[in-house]
């Protein structure tokens, strides 16, 4: 059955939820498509109930770094697996049928299944045609494929997250927010950790300096991190499992009792069709323009799946809403992705804006600070802690902030709100901050 809409949402999560509730009063008739669960990732099995993990990680960890120096036990404590997945199934379990209620409630049509392009503007989900004026995708991103032997043995982040009970050993394949983050959860409930890295270089978006200070961290933990090892498969091994990873000259082998995907995702748009809608595909993301505006005029995308900014929920939220007013107001916003703050939720805590790498060294001064002495620090019994603050001179503009320690993902807020609202690095001098906090130390790291 063919069916007319003025505007046809492909994903319902966070890009397109946001995309959703801003056209949702404009009268037009919309419909919403997905071929998961409602709610795309973020918050059933993304950044929200991992945040809940961490919160209870993190309160493990400062307990026992500050054993010893008050804290107000004599043995490290552990996470309590099994209450913990309990806990984080009240922030999820209804969240899928909720997020389709409130499309209905919005007087949204909803519909389940893979869609996929017939024309230009007419889009296939099982035995339904829709035709839309306009068309946004916001499907996302899914795990990349490793394609070895034994990849059906690997599980996702969401699955690491749904796990009723915590093996002894975990092996997390790759070097990104995934394996660094998990890592330093599974190590809080007990377990045994790896990270096995195909290449030199962890976390690739962050400063090099901040990495291997939180790398040094992560191993005086406990954390066993190497790079340069390939996976290159996964044999079952009576109730675990054997991990072979290369160069293949060296090969050795691991054995886990559950290995993570933690190398990366792609957006997820193999099977779309796109090339029937006109659609072009830059390095297998979706090509934008500034307006979140497809090669196809009438086509807009948004989220993991667009080429254009980096893959966090504010990014996917903040594109949902431009290319929803450019729908409705004829491209009249432009996206801007100066000052957007980043976080890895790891013990403790890497967070950055702006850049990192400094060609011109006349030009920026580069500000780094050991912070492992200061009293907001050492009272969290941390040792590695540091900033690093790259200032144009010419113009007394902050281009890059990276903050390794407590509460970083707080700081990098006031930096990057400097940055995208153009003030100066001097004004950040004039603040005054609540004291003792860590936004208090933010003078001495300028």
């Amino acid at each position: 059955m063919e069916k007319d809409y003025d505007i046809v949402i492909i994903g319902t999560g966070t890009s397109g939820r946001t995309f959703a509730d801003k056209v949702a009063s404009s009268g037009l008739k919309t419909a919403i498509v997905d071929s998961g669960e409602y709610g795309g990732v973020s918050p059933p099995i993304g950044c929200d109930p991992k945040k809940v993990f961490i919160d209870i990680a993190e309160i493990t960890d400062r307990n026992n770094r500050l054993i010893g120096k008050g804290a107000g036990t004599q043995n490290p404590l552990k996470i309590d697996w099994p209450l913990l997945i309990e806990f984080r199934k009240t922030f999820t379990e209804k969240c899928s049928r909720k997020t389709e209620n409130h499309f209905v409630e919005l007087g949204i049509d909803t519909y389940h299944g893979r869609a996929y392009f017939e024309s230009k503007n007419t889009v296939t989900v099982g035995e339904d045609k829709l035709k839309g004026e306009y068309i946004f995708l916001a499907t996302g991103a899914k795990p990349r494929k490793l394609n070895i032997p034994g990849e059906k043995y690997i599980i996702t982040s969401g699955e690491f997250m749904e796990t009723e009970k915590l093996p002894e050993r975990i092996i997390f394949i790759g070097g990104g927010h995934i394996s660094m983050e998990f890592s330093h959860i599974a190590l809080k409930a007990g377990s045994e950790a790896i990270i096995l890295h195909r290449g030199e270089k962890f976390l690739r978006h962050f400063d090099a300096d901040m990495v291997n200070l939180l790398i040094k961290d992560s191993e005086a933990a406990g954390i066993k991190i190497l790079t340069n090892k390939p996976v290159i498969a996964v044999e079952k091994e009576g109730d675990g499992f054997l991990v072979r990873a290369g160069p293949e000259s060296e090969t050795r082998s691991f054995r886990a009792d559950m290995v993570v995907h933690g190398a990366g995702r792609v957006p997820d748009i193999e099977g779309m069709n796109l090339e029937k809608a006109g659609v072009k595909v830059e390095k297998g993301a979706i090509k934008v323009d500034k307006h979140m505006k497809t090669s196809n005029p009438r086509i807009y995308a948004g989220g993991d799946c667009a080429s254009e900014g980096m893959q966090l929920t504010p990014v996917a939220a903040y594109q949902g809403e431009v290319a929803a007013v450019n729908i409705l107001t004829e491209d009249s916003v432009e996206a801007d992705y100066k000052g957007i703050p980043s976080a890895v939720h790891t013990m403790p805590v890497l967070a950055s804006v702006g850049i990192s790498t400094v060609k011109d060294s006349d030009k920026y001064k580069v500000i780094y600070r050991d912070r492992s002495s200061e009293k907001t620090t050492r009272s969290e019994g941390t040792d590695f802690v540091a900033s690093k603050v790259i200032i144009d001179e010419a113009n007394d503009r902050i281009m890059g902030t990276h903050i390794l320690g407590p509460n970083a993902g707080e700081a990098i807020n006031v930096f990057a709100a400097v940055m995208r609202l153009g003030l100066k690095a001097s004004d950040m001098k004039k603040m005054i901050f609540s004291y003792p906090t860590v936004c208090s130390d933010i003078p001495y790291m300028l």
